[in-house]
C-alpha cells in the first residue's frame, strides 16, 4: 500500500510540476513578445516622425541595424531597405501588414523562418506623404526559447522531481501508519482516518460472526473428540488418497500402534491384506467387511464410503473387538456340547439298565443292583441339574437377593459338620481354624461356595488325607481351604473354573463329578465382589483362597 501511494503521490506531482512548467513557459513567451510587439511600434513611430520632418535622408543618417527598416511606396515599390538593396527587391504590395497600414493606418503581421527557429514580427505605419514605413524585428520562437532554458529548467525539475519523492515518500509513511497500527481484534476502538469506520465497522462485525462461527466449531469438534475418545470401539476417517484425517485413541490400541503414525497414509497403522481391502472397497463406493488378528485378539473391520452423488471423497471405518464375544460364543457352543455329554451319559445309563431289565434277562438277584444302578444315575443328573440352574441364576447380571451380617466362622462350621459324614466315609479328616468374622452376604449363595469348596477338596483327596478351614478376620476377611489331595497340575490350573472342565478323568475314576463346583465358586464370589485364588501343587494339595472386600 505504501508503495502505491508513494507511486500515486509521485505521478500528481510529476503531472503538476509539467502543468505549471507549460503555463508559466507560456506566460512568459506570452510577455516576451508582447514586450517586443510594443517595443516594435514605439521604435516604428519615432522612425516615422522622423521621415515626417526629416524626409528619406533621415534614414540615411540611421547606423543602428538591429531592426530592418523598410519604405514602401504606395503602389507596393521598395523605396528603401537598410539590409538589401531597394532596386533588386520584389513588390510588397500584398504582403499583410503593409496592406493593413495602407487601410487603417497601420498594419501587424508575423511570419516564421523555415530554415530557423525564428519568427520576423513586422509592423507598418500610414506616412503623411502616403508612404508606408515597415520595421521588422527578429524574435525566437517559443521552442526556441526553451532550448535555451533547457538545462536551468531540467536542473530545477529533477531537483523537484528529487524533493517530491522524498515528501512522497515520507508522505506515503504518515498515511499508511495509522493503518498499519490498527488493532483488527478491536478494530472499532481503533483511532484511525474517520473515512475508514465503515469499513472497521464492517470488519468488526465480520470478526463476530467469525468467531461465532470457530467458537461452534470448536465446540462440536470438541463435542466429536469426546464422543471418539470414549467409544471402545476404534475409528477411522481417511480421504480419497487414504490419508489419515482423523482417529480415536481406541483405533491405536486396537490396531497395535503407540501414536498415530508420521506417514499420513492410514495403510501404515497395519500392513495385513484384510484390512487394505476393506478401505479399498469403501474407498470404491462399496459396503467393506472383514476380520482381523492383531496381538492375539480378534477385531472386526466396518467400512463405509463418505462423499456425494456416488463418488467417494474418503470413507469411514469402524474397528470393533470381537474377542471377548468370540470367546463367550466359543464358551456357548463348548458348554453346550458338554451339557449334551453329560446328560446323555447318565441317560444312556438309565435307558440301558432298564432295558435290560425290560427284557426280562436279568436274573432276580441282579435287579437290586441294577435297580442301585439306576437310582445312582438318577441322582447324578438331579445334581447335575439343580448345578446349572444354580449356574443359570448366578449368571443373572442382576441378579438380585437380600444381603446381611454373616458369621463367616460359625456359617464355615456348620458346613463342615454337614459335611463330615462324606468325609468320614472317604477317610478324610475335617478341621475348622479361626474366630469370628463377620461378612455382608446371602447365606444361600454363600453356603454354595463353602458346600462346593469342601466337596471338591473331599473328592479329589487322598485316603487318610485332610481338609483344613480357616477364617481369618481382619479388614478383608479371608476363607482358606486347604487340603492334601492328588492336586492340579499347572497346565490346568487356569481351567478349572470353567464349567464342565475336569482335571484328566483318568486320576480319580473313582471320583464322580459334574464339573460344575469351581464355576459356581467363581460365580458366587463374584456375587460377593470376592477374589478367589488358586494354589496347587500335583501330588501335593490344593489351597483355594476366598478374600472378601473391605465393605464386606
Amino acid at each position: 500500500m505504501t508503495k502505491r501511494i508513494f507511486q500515486a503521490v509521485c505521478l500528481v506531482a510529476a503531472m503538476v510540476l509539467v502543468l505549471s512548467t507549460g503555463v508559466l513557459l507560456a506566460l512568459f513567451y506570452d510577455n516576451y513578445v508582447g514586450r517586443a510587439e510594443q517595443s516594435l511600434r514605439t521604435e516604428a513611430a519615432f522612425v516615422a516622425q522622423g521621415l515626417n520632418t526629416g524626409g528619406e535622408d533621415y534614414l540615411l543618417g540611421l547606423t543602428d541595424r538591429s531592426r530592418r527598416i523598410t519604405l514602401v511606396d504606395q503602389d507596393g515599390t521598395v523605396r528603401y531597405d537598410n539590409t538589401a538593396d531597394a532596386g533588386q527587391m520584389e513588390n510588397h504590395l500584398e504582403r499583410e501588414e503593409i496592406q493593413e497600414a495602407l487601410s487603417t493606418g497601420s498594419g501587424q503581421s508575423r511570419r516564421v523562418s523555415e530554415t530557423l527557429s525564428q519568427e520576423t514580427v513586422y509592423y507598418a505605419i500610414l506616412l503623411e506623404n502616403g508612404m508606408v514605413l515597415r520595421l521588422a524585428a527578429t524574435q525566437s520562437s517559443v521552442w526556441a526559447l526553451l532550448l535555451t532554458v533547457l538545462q536551468p529548467a531540467a536542473m530545477v525539475v529533477i531537483a523537484a522531481l528529487v524533493l517530491g519523492a522524498i515528501l512522497a515518500h515520507r508522505a506515503a509513511k504518515a498515511i499508511v501508519a495509522p493503518i498499519n497500527s490498527l488493532d483488527l481484534d478491536q478494530p472499532e476502538d481503533a483511532k484511525a482516518y474517520e473515512e475508514l469506520s465503515p469499513l472497521l465497522s464492517r470488519i468488526a462485525r465480520q470478526k463476530r460472526t467469525i468467531d461465532a462461527q470457530l467458537h461452534r466449531a470448536r465446540r462440536q469438534q470438541e463435542q466429536f473428540r469426546l464422543i471418539t475418545e470414549n467409544m471402545s470401539e476404534g475409528l477411522l476417517v481417511v480421504d480419497s488418497q487414504t490419508n489419515l484425517l482423523s482417529c480415536n485413541s481406541a483405533a491405536l490400541r486396537l490396531l497395535g500402534a503407540e501414536k498415530q503414525p508420521e506417514n499420513p497414509s492410514v495403510l501404515a497403522l497395519n500392513h495385513a491384506e484384510a484390512f487394505r481391502t476393506v478401505i479399498r472397497d469403501a474407498l470404491a463406493g462399496r459396503h467393506g467387511e472383514g476380520r482381523l488378528e492383531v496381538g492375539g485378539r480378534s477385531l472386526q473391520l466396518l467400512a463405509n464410503p463418505a462423499g456425494q452423488e456416488g463418488e467417494a471423497a474418503g470413507a469411514v471405518i469402524l474397528v470393533m473387538d470381537t474377542t471377548e464375544r468370540e470367546q463367550r460364543e466359543a464358551l456357548r457352543r463348548e458348554f453346550s456340547a458338554n451339557v449334551s455329554h453329560e446328560l446323555k451319559t447318565p441317560l444312556t445309563s438309565i435307558s440301558g439298565f432298564a432295558e435290560l431289565m425290560k427284557s426280562g434277562v436279568v436274573a432276580q438277584k441282579d435287579v437290586m443292583d441294577f435297580s442301585q444302578s439306576i437310582y445312582d444315575e438318577a441322582q447324578r443328573l438331579i445334581h447335575m441339574v439343580e448345578d446349572i440352574i444354580r449356574l443359570s441364576e448366578l449368571d443373572e447380571t442382576e441378579l438380585h437377593r437380600e444381603t446381611g451380617p454373616i458369621d463367616l466362622c460359625d456359617f464355615c462350621r456348620r458346613e463342615v459338620e454337614r459335611m463330615r459324614p462324606e468325609a468320614d466315609r472317604r477317610g478324610v479328616t475335617l478341621s475348622l481354624q479361626g474366630e469370628a468374622a463377620t461378612v455382608q452376604g446371602n447365606a444361600q449363595i454363600l453356603g454354595e461356595l463353602v458346600y462346593n469348596l469342601l466337596d471338591n477338596a473331599i473328592k479329589y483327596n487322598k485316603p487318610q488325607g485332610s481338609v483344613t478351614v480357616t477364617v481369618t478376620p481382619g479388614k478383608r476377611v479371608r476363607l482358606r481351604v486347604e487340603d492334601t489331595g492328588i492336586g492340579i497340575p499347572k497346565e490346568s490350573q487356569s481351567r478349572v473354573f470353567e464349567r464342565f472342565y475336569r482335571v484328566d478323568k483318568s486320576r480319580s475314576d473313582d471320583v464322580s463329578g459334574t464339573g460344575l463346583g469351581l464355576s459356581i465358586v467363581k460365580h458366587a464370589a463374584q456375587f460377593h465382589r470376592a477374589r478367589v485364588e488358586l494354589q496347587s501343587t500335583e501330588g501335593k494339595g490344593t489351597a483355594i483362597t476366598v478374600t472378601f472386600p473391605l465393605e464386606a
